[in-house]
C-alpha cells in the first residue's frame, strides 16, 4: 500500500490515541505537551558558503511551508537545486491559534530552519532582494547573484502591523493587546485571557487578503469558551469586527458558524476595518468601509488584531507579479503567465483560492509534477482545483472542517458531515495534523488528502476529487 495510505493512517491512529489522553486538560494554565517528532534528515543542512554568483537549475525563494515541501520533492536533484531562506527558525504557524489560547506550547510550532531542509541541496541563508526574470536571476543582500533554469516562488506573505496607526506601539507596551500572527506575540494572547475580568473583548479582520483566514475566529471562540469557564462571560462583550460582508466566504460553513455566533451572543459588526488604536486611552478606532470609511471608536479590555497583509514588497518591485501585488500564476497549472520557466505557490500567489498551509501542501503536488513535465519539455497540465482547507475550531473540544475549491464546493474528506461541530475533527487538528506537518508534509510525502480520500476514510458522499480543468 502506498505511504499516502498506510503510513498517514498508522499516524492518525496513533494520534487520536494521543489526543484522548490530553482532552480533558484543565485551562487555566497552558497545556504542556510533548514537543511533535521533528522532520529531520540524517544530515542536517548546513547553510552554503558564500559564492559571487551561482547557477543552478532550480531556485526555491522561500523556506516556508511550501518551499520545504518542494525542497523535498527535489532533493534528488541535489546541489543543482538550492532554496533562499535567511531565517535559522522554520514555525508551522497553523498551530498558533492552541498556542495563543493556552493550549499548546510555542516549542511546539518551531524548529531550526536545518532540520526541516533536505540536506543533499544548498541552502543559500540570505535574503532575496531583487527578480530580474528576464535574465533568469536574482540578486540577493549581500550582493550576490543566482542564477537559475527554473525559478519556483515561495515567499509567503507580508505582515503589515505599521500600516494600523499605533499598533506596533500597543502590541509592545499595553499587555491587553495581543496577535497569533506573530512568533513576537503570539505568547502574549493566553496571558491577556487570564488578565481579563470582564469589558469589551475585540477581536478584528482586515481589509486585505490574509493567511489563515479562519483564525481570527478561532481565537475568539476559543476566547469566549474560557471566559465562561472562568465566570466572567457575564460582564464580557465578545465582539468580532471584521472588514468582510460574511462571516465566511463558503455558505456551507458561514451557515454552521453563524449557528455558533448566535448561540454564543458573540456580537459581529461587518464592513469594519482597524485602522488605529491608542493603548493609552484602550481605544480601537476603525473605519466603517460601507458608510464612507466613517470613523467609530471602540473601547476595549482585551483586543486581538489581525494585521492587514500583503505581497511581499520585493516582489512589489518585479515583473513577476499581477497589479495586486500577487505573484502571477495560472490557477491550474501553477506556471507563471509570462515566464514558462517560473512557478509559485503559497500566500505569495495570484491563485484565486485562500491562504492555508492545507492549500500550499495541494499545491506542491501539483508544481512538482508541473515543474518536473516541463523540465523534460512537455506541457504543465490544468491539475489544481483550488483545494484549501480550515480547521475551523470552536470550542477546545469541538472544530468544523472546512474543505473546499475554486467554486467554494465542500471538498470533504470524510463521509460524515464536516460543517457539523466535532470532537473527532478537533482531534484532526490538535493532534494529527501538527505530526503530519513536521512527520510527512516536509517530507513531501503528504501532498494533501484528494490520495487518502478514498483509502483512508472513505469518499465525500461519492463526489470526485478530479474534476476535468481547463489551463
Amino acid at each position: 500500500m502506498a505511504w499516502n495510505t498506510f503510513h498517514i493512517t498508522k499516524l492518525v491512529a496513533s494520534c487520536l490515541a494521543r489526543h484522548q489522553q490530553t482532552v480533558f486538560l484543565r485551562l487555566r494554565s497552558p497545556t504542556i505537551v510533548p514537543p511533535a517528532l521533528a522532520c529531520s534528515y540524517s544530515n542536517e543542512a548546513v547553510p552554503r558558503a558564500r559564492q559571487t554568483n551561482s547557477k543552478y537549475k532550480v531556485v526555491i525563494v522561500g523556506g516556508g511551508t511550501g518551499g520545504c515541501a518542494v525542497a523535498s520533492k527535489l532533493s534528488s536533484l541535489g546541489k543543482s537545486c538550492a532554496v533562499v531562506e535567511p531565517s535559522d527558525l522554520h514555525y508551522n504557524q497553523s498551530i498558533w491559534t492552541l498556542v495563543g489560547a493556552g493550549l499548546k506550547g510555542f516549542q511546539s510550532s518551531v524548529r531550526p530552519t536545518r532540520e526541516v531542509l533536505p540536506s543533499s541541496i544548498d541552502w543559500i541563508q540570505d535574503k532575496a532582494v531583487t527578480f530580474d526574470p528576464d535574465k533568469n536571476s536574482l540578486e540577493l543582500s549581500s550582493g550576490d547573484k543566482i542564477l537559475y533554469d527554473y525559478l519556483v516562488v515561495a515567499m509567503g506573505i507580508q505582515l503589515d502591523y505599521d500600516k494600523v496607526d499605533g499598533l506596533l506601539d500597543a502590541l509592545d507596551n499595553d499587555p491587553a493587546v495581543a496577535s497569533n500572527y506573530s512568533p513576537r506575540w503570539v505568547n502574549k494572547t493566553f496571558p491577556a485571557m487570564q488578565e481579563f475580568r470582564g469589558g469589551n473583548a475585540i477581536f478584528t479582520y482586515p481589509n486585505t487578503p490574509i493567511k489563515c483566514a479562519g483564525a481570527p475566529q478561532k481565537i475568539m471562540y476559543l476566547t469566549e469558551e474560557f471566559l465562561r469557564m472562568n465566570g466572567v462571560r457575564e460582564n464580557s462583550n465578545v465582539i468580532f469586527n471584521t472588514a468582510m460582508g460574511v462571516i465566511f466566504g463558503v455558505k456551507k460553513y458561514a451557515d454552521a458558524l453563524q449557528k455558533v455566533i448566535q448561540s454564543r451572543s458573540i456580537q459581529v459588526n461587518y464592513k469594519h476595518n482597524l485602522v488605529a488604536v491608542y493603548h493609552k486611552k484602550k481605544t480601537a478606532i476603525f473605519a466603517k468601509l460601507d458608510k464612507d470609511n466613517e470613523l467609530v471608536p471602540f473601547e476595549y479590555d482585551f483586543l486581538h488584531v489581525t494585521p492587514p497583509m500583503s505581497s511581499p514588497d520585493v516582489l512589489k518591485k518585479s515583473s513577476l507579479v499581477n497589479r495586486g501585488g500577487w505573484v502571477d500564476l495560472s490557477k491550474h497549472t501553477l506556471q507563471h503567465t509570462k515566464y514558462s520557466n517560473v512557478f509559485g505557490l503559497g500566500d505569495c500567489t495570484s491563485l484565486p483560492t485562500s491562504k492555508t498551509a492545507a492549500a500550499a501542501t495541494a499545491q506542491c503536488g501539483v508544481l512538482h509534477q508541473n515543474l518536473t513535465a516541463v523540465m523534460q519539455g512537455k506541457e504543465a497540465a490544468p491539475l489544481y482545483d483550488g483545494y484549501a482547507s480550515y480547521p475551523l475550531i470552536t470550542s477546545r473540544e469541538k472544530c468544523i472542517l472546512a474543505e473546499f475549491d475554486y467554486n467554494s464546493h465542500p471538498l470533504e474528506i470524510m463521509s460524515v458531515d464536516q460543517g457539523l461541530e466535532r470532537k473527532l475533527t478537533y482531534g484532526m487538528k490538535a493532534s494529527i495534523m501538527p505530526e503530519i506537518y513536521w512527520q510527512a508534509m516536509k517530507k513531501s510525502k503528504w501532498i494533501g488528502p484528494a490520495s487518502a480520500r478514498k483509502n483512508l476514510i472513505g469518499p465525500y458522499h461519492g463526489k470526485s476529487r478530479s474534476p476535468k480543468l481547463k489551463a
